[in-house]
C-alpha cells in the first residue's frame, strides 16, 4: 500500500468514526492499524510472544487523542506482542529506518512521532519506514530490557529481509524520539548485549543500526536534564546509582556506535536540551562521527507538525541530506 493511499485511508476511517459511521471497512480497523498479518503489519517474535515473555494481563490498549480526524493522535499501551507497521514508498531509496518514537516509556505514540513522518520521509524522501510499537515497563512486566529486545529484534528483522523491501542490508538506521529516542540510544551503544536468547536465523543478523537519528533525546538519568517520568518508568522509584549510570547513554558510548544525528530545541521544557550536547561530547570523545541541530525554539515533542513558522521546520530535510551523505559500507 502507498504512503498516499494509507494516509487516505487513515484519513477516511478517522472521519467516519467521528461522524459514527459504521461500516465493514471501518469495523476492519476502527483503529487505524494495519490487519494482523498484512503486509503492512509484521509482528516480531515467532509465536506473538518474545522469548520467555508471558501476555499481559490486559489487552492491547489503543487510544485516540486527536478530535481531528485529519490530524490522528493514536497511542498504545499494553504491548504483549510488539510488531512493526511499514511504510513503503513508491520509489525505495535503499534506506529503511527503524523509528522508535516517544511516550515516556508509559505509552507509544503512533502518529505525531510515527505516521507524521511519511510525507517528508518516505514520499519525498524515499524512505521505508518500519514504526515499532515495542513492549513498556511498568506494566506487570519486570524485564527493563524488553523495549531494548523489540529494537534490536526489529532491527535485525528488517536487514534479513532488506530484498523483501528492496533495501541495502547496509543502509539500515534507527530514529527515535523522546524516549523512543533514549531506547535507539540504547540500541545504539547496546546493538549486540545479550537482551534475550536466540530463536532463529534472524538472531543472528547484526543489530547494530548503520546509523541514527536521535530527535530530543532522553540521555540522561542521573543529573538535572532527566526526564523523570521516563527515569520512574525505566528504572523504577528508587534506582541506586549504578543503575542509573547503566541507563545514561552519554555514558554507554562507545567507538562503534554508529554515526548520529542529534536535534533539540533550546526551550525543551521537558527534556532538557543538555540531554543532546551531553550525548553529542560523548560521541566527540568516543571518535564517532556525528552532526548535531540545536533550534531556539519548538518545545517538545513537535515532530513535523509542531514546527510551522519556526526554523525547526528544517530538521526533516538536514536529516535526509545527512542520511545520503553516511558511507555505505557493510555493518559488522
Amino acid at each position: 500500500m502507498s504512503p498516499s493511499h494509507w494516509h487516505k485511508r487513515l484519513f477516511v476511517l478517522a472521519f467516519m468514526m467521528f461522524l459514527g459511521v459504521s461500516t465493514p471497512l471501518a469495523a476492519a480497523a476502527a483503529d487505524g492499524e494495519p490487519a494482523p498479518g498484512s503486509a503492512d503489519r509484521i509482528g516480531l517474535w515467532p509465536g506473538g510472544l518474545a522469548p520467555g515473555d508471558k501476555a499481559l494481563d490486559r489487552p492491547l490498549q489503543l487510544v485516540e487523542r486527536s478530535a481531528n480526524p485529519a490530524l490522528p493522535d493514536r497511542y498504545v499501551t499494553h504491548v504483549s506482542k510488539p510488531y512493526l507497521v511499514v511504510y513503503r514508498p513508491t520509489r525505495p531509496n535503499g534506506v529503511g529506518l527503524l523509528v522508535t518514537p516517544g511516550g515516556g516509556y508509559q505509552r507509544v505514540v503512533l502518529d505525531k512521532e510515527g505516521s507524521a513522518m511519511v510525507p517528508a520521509f518516505v514520499e519525498q524522501g524515499g524512505v521505508t519506514l518500519f514504526v515499532l510499537r515495542y513492549r513498556l515497563p511498568g506494566e506487570g512486566r519486570a524485564d527493563r530490557e524488553a523495549a531494548l529486545a523489540d529494537a534490536q529484534r526489529a532491527l535485525r528483522l528488517i536487514r534479513s529481509r532488506a530484498a523483501q523491501w528492496q533495501l541495502d542490508a547496509h543502509r539500515i538506521g534507527v530514529m527515535g524520539f523522546s524516549a523512543g529516542g533514549h531506547l535507539a540510544a540504547r540500541l545504539g551503544t547496546g546493538f549486540d548485549k545479550a537482551v534475550y536468547p536466540a530463536t532463529d536465523a534472524i538472531d543472528q543478523v547484526s543489530a547494530r543500526p548503520d546509523f541514527e537519528l536521535l530527535i530530543y533525546p532522553v540521555i540522561d538519568m542521573a543529573g538535572p536534564d532527566t526526564h523523570g517520568g521516563s527515569r520512574d518508568r525505566l528504572l523504577g522509584p528508587h534506582p541506586d546509582a549504578q543503575l542509573l549510570r547503566q541507563y545514561s547513554m552519554q555514558y554507554q558510548v562507545r567507538p562503534d556506535t554508529p554515526p548520529t544525528f542529534l536535534v533539540h530545541a533550546q526551550d525543551d521544557p521537558a527534556v532538557p536540551v543538555g540531554n543532546a550536547l551531553q550525548f553529542y561530547r560523548a560521541l566527540l570523545r568516543a571518535g564517532v562521527p556525528t552532526e548535531m541541530h540545536l533550534f531556539p525554539r519548538g518545545g517538545h515533542g513537535f515532530g513535523v507538525r509542531g514546527t510551522h513558522g519556526l526554523t525547526t521546520a528544517a530538521w526533516p530535510r538536514l536529516a535526509l541530506d545527512w542520511i545520503a551523505t553516511q558511507p555505505q559500507k557493510a555493518s559488522p
